[in-house]
């Protein structure tokens, strides 16, 4: 089914915002309060993304996803085919996921199996289907509350798009300045570390590419490039996308050679301007950038707040310290990873912005084969994330605990979604494009879907709980445990709109009881739960709270 319009569906997506508070009674550092801007009636365009605020994101690699006619590759009928699953457009029914917002990876022409090389950013992927087949994905998404971001591979493009053969052909060419040239070898390694050169040979000259020969840096300095991929991102958005992902954005500009090829002043600028385009051609779309770094150099992506609510240059930004301390937390048995991460964020990220927390991605080894396949540490994660503040995103497959397929190359961390244990997987009824990962008789849609304890299931309830608290979905967070290394829980409230929950995880395989925690109220009423956990009782010191080995709980205070 599907809901009546999707405006109806879109003033239903209520806001939430990250703020990290202290404990009075817990020993952790005072962090800044991140509250909504509010624009005034005059000044500059303003965005008016406030359903992005609680969305969960769900992110689809095409390729993988459905495959409609045979040839073993995902495509764009297919995804149509599956949207359902991911939500039906009826907020009564529960056999969906309750998906927000879609994430697909590079959706234009390319020479390659992951598209981040792209030859045409007017031109959908042939291998997925046609411009028209995206128009119609876009529409049968909206019509079930479903909005969509794509990548947008912004920091360079393929070495056989147009542009860069032209670039190449001559030192006179018209478009030799839309990348990055030099006589001279000049000599700087990738950033990252390693040894890798950036710079590579062609026509008797050197182009600048910070990851590989093959995807050739654009140069930001040229306004004609900057013109032409503000025209790019605008007229996807006129076409109905509601924003996008944005690839390697702190790599735009370099002004030299080690740190001068990350995060410089001139990247800064270059994304502000490209953020003023998307609110000025459609305001309620949202950005979110991968920038791939520590904390405090992830804070200065969302720019100034104070004439843009939410920020002038990045509205959203991925979490990757804090994907790392859900891990590390839930392998160690140590809360306190998160908590620290937590108060970190709150110190450091400008007032009133939108955080991006998620697990792994598709550059990443999935989370079911770093925990090792444990279904303890898979549903403490999950629950983790679902509970955070922001905009979370889940990767797909990982709902069902996918793990990475049997190679050590990227194609193995993107294998095909397996909705059943048919020897095509539901995913095809050809060969598939890529093997699929281990364990695919078990762990399917078809296997997990009716099953109450399934991976699929939890994530199926943590969604539904999540879109019943207001407090969930945009609450100013508390953490209420301690910092100090072997706290054996994570715990916070969350409160907004007249409402707070006390959240709790208990991060290890061994039953715990928890407390005191100082939450005002008199009463407990759950709002999730796992089984065996039993409702907070208060004592003269606080509240207590029993938990079974890797369970979680969620209580509004009343």
């Amino acid at each position: 089914m599907r809901a009546s319009s999707l405006a109806t569906r879109v003033a239903a997506m209520l806001s939430l915002s990250l703020v990290v508070t202290s404990c009075a009674t817990a020993p952790v550092a005072e962090a800044a309060r991140l509250r909504p801007v509010r624009p005034g009636p005059q000044g500059p365009q303003q965005w008016t993304h406030e359903w992005s605020r609680g969305a969960v994101f769900y992110q689809i690699f095409v390729r993988s996803f459905q495959d409609s006619n045979g040839d073993g590759i995902g495509d764009i009928n297919g995804l149509i085919s599956r949207l359902d699953y991911l939500n039906d457009g009826d907020p009564a029914t529960t056999t969906d996921l309750g998906i927000e917002g879609i994430w697909l990876m590079p959706m234009f022409e390319s020479p390659s199996y992951h598209g981040y090389d792209t030859v045409d950013y007017d031109t959908i992927e042939r291998d997925y289907g046609t411009n028209e087949d995206f128009a119609r994905l876009i529409e049968e998404a909206h019509a079930r509350g479903i909005r969509i971001i794509v990548d947008l591979v912004v920091n360079h493009s393929s070495s056989q798009h147009p542009w860069f053969v032209d670039s190449a052909s001559s030192v006179t060419s018209a478009k030799r300045d839309w990348y990055v040239w030099s006589a001279t070898n000049p000599g700087w390694v990738q950033p990252w570390g390693g040894n890798s050169g950036t710079w590579h040979e062609k026509n008797g000259a050197f182009y600048y590419g910070v990851f590989w020969g093959g995807m050739p840096d654009l140069n930001y300095k040229s306004a004609e490039v900057r013109a032409e991929m503000n025209r790019i991102a605008g007229k996807w958005l006129r076409a109905g996308l509601d924003g996008y992902r944005l690839d390697a954005t702190r790599y735009l500009v370099e002004t030299g050679g080690g740190r001068g090829q990350s995060d410089t002043s001139e990247t800064h600028a270059a994304l502000k301007e490209l953020s003023s385009v998307v609110r000025s051609v459609k305001p309620d779309a949202t950005l979110v950038a991968e920038n791939w770094t520590e904390t405090p150099i992830i804070a200065t992506y969302f720019g100034s707040t104070s004439e843009i609510a939410w920020g002038d240059e990045m509205p959203m930004n991925f979490n990757f310290p804090l994907a790392s301390a859900i891990i590390s937390s839930v392998q160690s048995g140590n809360g306190a990873t998160i908590t620290k991460k937590l108060v970190e964020v709150g110190q450091l990220y400008p007032r009133g912005v939108n955080d991006a927390p998620f697990l792994t991605n598709h550059d990443q080894v999935r989370i079911a084969t770093v925990v090792g396949n444990d279904q303890g540490q898979l549903r403490n994660a999950a629950a983790i994330l679902l509970t955070l503040p922001g905009a979370p995103f889940i990767y797909y497959g990982e709902e069902l605990g996918l793990l990475n397929g049997p190679t050590s190359g990227d194609e193995s961390k993107r294998t095909p979604m397996p909705w059943d244990a048919t020897g095509g997987g539901g995913f095809t009824t050809g060969t598939p494009w890529f093997q699929f990962a281990p364990g695919k008789e078990t762990t399917n849609v078809a296997r997990q879907t009716n099953e109450a304890s399934s991976l699929l299931s939890r994530y199926r309830e943590l969604i539904g709980a999540r879109k019943a608290s207001v407090a969930l979905r945009k609450g100013t967070i508390t953490p209420l445990n301690t910092t100090a290394a072997g706290a054996s829980y994570v715990a916070w409230t969350s409160t907004s709109e007249g409402e707070t929950v006390l959240v709790v995880h208990n991060v290890t395989g061994n039953f715990i009881v928890t407390g005191p925690l100082n939450v005002p109220g008199t009463t407990m009423e759950k709002v999730w739960s796992d089984a065996n956990t039993s409702t907070p009782s208060k004592g003269q010191t606080g509240w207590t709270v029993s938990l079974p080995p890797r369970s979680s709980g969620v209580w509004r205070v009343k």
